[in-house]
């Protein structure tokens, strides 16, 4: 038996401090309005307590969405790209069969990382408008900017570290994981009552306020506190991309 197309490589994430060792990537899952802060700016309700949360919002992108390298390109199909950082959990193992219990999520924990969760906001806008999938501006080449995965083992307790992003020297974001409306282990429980969850998930857990456009050009600088950084830059598309 033989495939009739060349397989493409699976995804993979390099692990900080080594360099033979890379995390593969099965699924990315992310969440959606994970900070009170930025759920206002996005003109959503608050929960006034962890009673009234209800479901926690998900989407996701394709594995091969990550972006390694210090360039990202300008996707096209968008002319209002927006950057959300966040805090990234690496699973290193299958979950069990059925409904994960909180308690025993922090073993499915490989490590942690800090990525964008990178949107075609004007995309997204116009699908929600209509009360259509917003997919288009979630989900497409480059959008999730990672750095390398920071086992969890060197890590500890995430306890409030902050996530801060800047722009061009300039802070945008800043946020202390102290107020992700729902917990790593939460967010992992509501995950398995809808998906199988297994080694080589990413889950991008939510961006605090101050989320805004990049242009080419701009640089950015992503900060897990006292875990792990990563910069780059967003480079204009080429000619041929830009005309789809």
């Amino acid at each position: 038996m033989g495939d009739v197309i060349a397989a493409l490589p699976q995804p993979r994430v390099p692990v900080h401090g080594s360099a033979d060792l890379f995390f593969p990537v099965h699924r990315i899952y992310c969440v959606g309005r994970n900070f009170a802060d930025h759920a206002r700016e996005m003109g959503a309700a608050v929960p006034a307590s962890a009673a009234e949360r209800g479901n926690p919002v998900f989407f996701l992108k394709p594995a091969d969405a990550i972006a390694l390298g210090a360039d990202v390109p300008y996707p096209p199909g968008t002319s209002d790209l927006h950057h959300e950082v966040e805090l990234v959990v690496a699973i290193g193992r299958d979950a069990p069969a059925g409904v994960l219990d909180p308690a025993d999520a922090g073993a499915l924990v490989y490590g942690y990382a800090v990525g964008l969760d990178l949107t075609r906001r004007d995309l997204q806008g116009a699908a929600k408008a209509k009360g259509l999938p917003w997919d288009t501006g979630k989900a497409f080449d480059h959008a999730a900017p990672i750095s390398a995965i920071v086992p969890a083992a060197q890590v500890g307790e995430l306890g409030p570290r902050k996530l801060t992003l800047q722009i061009n020297g300039e802070t945008r974001q800043a946020g202390s994981l102290a107020d992700l409306i729902w917990t790593v282990p939460e967010i992992l429980h509501e995950l398995s009552k809808l998906y199988a969850l297994r080694a080589g998930d990413l889950v991008f857990m939510g961006t605090p306020a101050g989320v805004g456009p990049l242009q080419p050009g701009d640089r950015f600088h992503a900060v897990l506190d006292g875990v792990v950084e990563h910069s780059g830059r967003i480079v204009a598309r080429s000619a041929d991309s830009a005309a789809v």
